[in-house]
């Protein structure tokens, strides 16, 4: 089939141009015609189902007369081969970003749209035709009020997370979720399950990294009474209590190579036992594993076993950090903000320019989750309903830029030891916390352990001067 004017073959694709603004459709129609495609229009939901069958792709915009976009995938869902569909719209949020490609969306495309950009997509999805069945979508009516709504942006990159979501949720395929720590893998996993046509059945997650490796096991398996001294009576691990929903394995790269190579056994087999007990039982949920760590790079020194990698790996979705995003730190302040005066009981509504661009030229080593932090300090300490710059103990220079750097050495010029720079920044965080040591934990991204053993190390104690 021609896909173009390049293209060799002699039937030419048929594109369905729907979108209520005649000016977009002349617009549409004139380049898309120009590029050797045979073009057809619609103006409102009804026309563009009934002329549906003749198209092999169509432009879809979400608002229309007579319904809307999303009512016009409802109703091409089930037809034996519907066109492939592009949807062109002014909406730019996750939620229906996420619905769009569950419903069967190709691509999802916001206005104005890019003419390069539209050209490219519009070929990919012809050439991808015969394998659209890969993107069918499960048609979720009722779950759209539980999607996580806090993955929040605007940028390519999140946009590219949100598309991800809408396709993964579709399948019970294992799905290894990616990126450094703060950037939001549980509230993808989360939106993932919630999503999906599991979203009634349970959401169970377990932290890898708080637990003992002993403890862990039995975390995951359960055991049975006798199992081991303490086994006073039968527990159902993580496994089982998933059932046929979703447990989440956060921080997978944590789990000793011993239990890595049992829990191979269980995502080969969809089988496991209770510890101390040889019945097997069946695993009927779905496994998502997230991890801040390079996986590859473990494998590569045999610390993580290659073959439970690609067990896992069957779908990664890769979280950017905030610092290559930093157009979507306006949007995460208003929605944290509105999140922060709910659970506050404050009403802490604006931020001043020299504030945002603070907040703006940081690089966020702990992401999101520490511009959660940062925003709920400075919402408590706020004394009316204005956050300034006062209110953000931060500097301008990102950590990690030579000017930062040079901002270490000392008076002679010398650049201090990573011990030593270890031991500075344990001290900013727990100054930044003021000593909390659950929130330095989480921005640090470290145990409870580990920081206790840290601040014994560096005989730390508060007000040390960093």
């Amino acid at each position: 089939m021609v896909r173009g004017k390049t293209s060799s073959v002699t039937s030419v694709a048929r594109i369905l141009i729907v979108d209520d603004d005649r000016s977009i459709r002349r617009t549409l129609e004139k380049f898309l015609g120009g590029e050797g495609y045979q073009v057809a229009t619609a103006q409102d939901a009804p026309g563009a189902v009934a002329a549906a069958d003749a198209a092999d792709l169509m432009l879809l915009d979400l608002g229309l007369p007579g319904g809307s976009g999303f009512d016009v995938l409802t109703a091409l869902a089930d037809r034996p081969r519907p066109p492939t569909i592009v949807v062109v719209t002014a909406r730019d949020d996750m939620q229906s970003t996420v619905k769009a490609i569950q419903l069967g969306a190709y691509e999802y495309l916001v206005k104005p749209v890019d003419i390069d950009r539209l050209r490219l997509v519009v070929k990919q999805a012809l050439d991808s035709r015969d394998t659209r069945d890969q993107l069918e979508a499960f048609v979720t009516r009722t779950a759209e009020g539980r999607l996580v709504g806090d993955i929040l942006g605007k940028s390519a990159a999140i946009r590219d997370v949100w598309k991800q979501i809408g396709a993964v949720s579709t399948t019970r395929a294992p799905v290894l979720i990616t990126g450094e720590s703060g950037t939001g893998k549980e509230l993808v996993a989360r939106a993932i399950h919630f999503s999906s046509a599991d979203r009634d059945r349970p959401f169970v997650a377990v932290n890898c990294t708080a637990l003992a490796p002993g403890v862990l096991e039995s975390e995951l398996f359960g055991h049975v009474k006798g199992a081991f001294t303490g086994a006073i009576a039968d527990r159902p691990g993580r496994f089982e209590l998933a059932g046929k929903g979703t447990l989440l394995l956060d921080e997978i790269a944590e789990i000793p190579l011993d239990l890595q190579a049992k829990l191979l056994r269980v995502v080969q087999e969809r089988t496991f036992e209770r510890v101390g007990d040889a019945r097997p039982m069946a695993l009927e949920a779905r496994i998502i594993a997230a991890t801040h760590r390079d996986l590859a790079a473990m494998v590569a020194r045999g610390t993580f076993r290659e073959d439970l990698y690609y067990r896992l790996r069957v779908v990664e979705i890769a979280l950017p950090a905030l610092r290559e995003r930093p157009s979507d730190i306006p949007i995460l302040v208003e929605g944290l903000l509105a999140k922060l005066n709910r659970d506050l009981g404050k009403d802490v509504r604006y931020v001043t320019p020299a504030a945002l661009a603070r907040l703006a030229a940081y690089a966020w080593p702990g992401n999101v989750r520490e511009l959660e932090n940062m925003l709920t300090r400075a919402v408590v300490l706020a004394k009316a309903d204005v956050i300034d710059e006062t209110l953000l103990p931060i500097g301008a220079a990102a950590p990690g830029d030579p000017a930062a750097l040079g901002a270490e050495a000392d008076a002679e010029g010398a650049l201090p030891t990573l011990r030593e720079l270890e031991r500075r920044h344990i001290v900013r965080v727990l100054a930044h916390t003021d000593w909390n040591k659950r929130r330095t934990c989480a921005i640090l991204d470290i145990s409870r352990p580990t920081l206790d053993r840290k601040i014994e190390e560096y005989g730390l104690s508060r007000g040390e001067p960093a």
